[in-house]
């Protein structure tokens, strides 16, 4: 993708702060739901369901990840496709303004914020409620990146396939909800039989950290690796067996970049 246009990246700037919006379900949001949460007592004491941790200690890391998804699957998408209905991007096929630096300039608007978002988050986490910060600075801030990177790109491949606002917005409202749920906002107190089953041999895997995640084992494990620390991890063996079916999918072949979509033939 090529860099924005530094005249279009101010316009889009200047237009996402006219958005109260926005700004709020991106930037405000979710600092203030780890607030709220923070203020129940009950939050902020130690939860033997989730490994002695308190429940405000695992909700750092979804506050980090809230921003980022409702910014990328939600509000990117049914932006681009605002401009498509009112014909603004017909109308910047005439001027030198390219679509990818337009797109670029909308994925460095809501990529910012996201991680300013994540700023947040984790500030009122340390300051408020003394959640400890990563060790790791520069693994988690890769992550970080990282998971930015891939939600603002699947924003984009809604922005590609939704001809209408509301068409954007229900497929964002699709994709939000199994976002958050693999985001941890369900945390999964106890996991059935005290065990996680991946498949029909888990069971003899191994035992302890090797074989199984027992009650409370999980939200350990994610607060662990958010904060730089070593949580169980599968054997190796097993995680080899998954290679062959999970790896199939390298093998797709990519699609022509001049695919007829809706927003290739917004330009025409």
């Amino acid at each position: 993708m090529t860099a924005p246009d530094p005249a279009v990246l101010r316009t889009e700037l200047r237009l996402f702060r006219r958005e109260p919006g926005a700004v709020f379900w991106i930037l405000l949001f979710p600092a203030l739901l780890l607030a709220i949460l923070g203020s129940v007592p009950s939050f902020r004491q130690p939860d033997a369901s989730l490994g002695g941790l308190r429940t405000v200690d695992v909700y750092v890391p979804v506050a980090v990840l809230l921003g980022l998804i409702v910014g990328g699957v939600q509000s990117m998408p049914q932006t681009i496709t605002g401009y498509r209905e009112r014909g603004i991007l017909r109308r910047m096929s005439t001027t030198p303004v390219r679509p990818s630096s337009l797109l670029a300039a909308h994925m460095v608007v809501y990529g910012g914020a996201a991680l300013v978002s994540a700023l947040l988050a984790l500030a009122v986490g340390r300051i408020a409620f003394d959640v400890a910060l990563p060790r790791q600075a520069a693994g988690y801030l890769l992550a970080l990146l990282l998971a930015t990177a891939a939600g603002l790109a699947l924003g984009a491949v809604i922005s590609a396939l939704s001809r209408t606002t509301k068409i954007a917005g229900a497929i964002g409202s699709a994709v939000f909800f199994p976002m958050m749920f693999c985001a941890g906002v369900w945390v999964p107190v106890q996991v059935p039989g005290q065990r996680a089953a991946v498949g029909p041999r888990a069971r003899g895997a191994g035992a302890g950290r090797q074989g199984h995640l027992q009650q409370g084992d999980r939200p350990r494990a994610v607060h662990q690796r958010g904060h730089g620390q070593d949580p169980p991890h599968p054997p190796v063996r097993q995680v080899g067996r998954q290679r062959p079916r999970g790896g199939g999918g390298g093998g797709v072949r990519p699609r022509d970049p001049r695919l007829d979509t809706p927003w290739s033939r917004s330009f025409r």
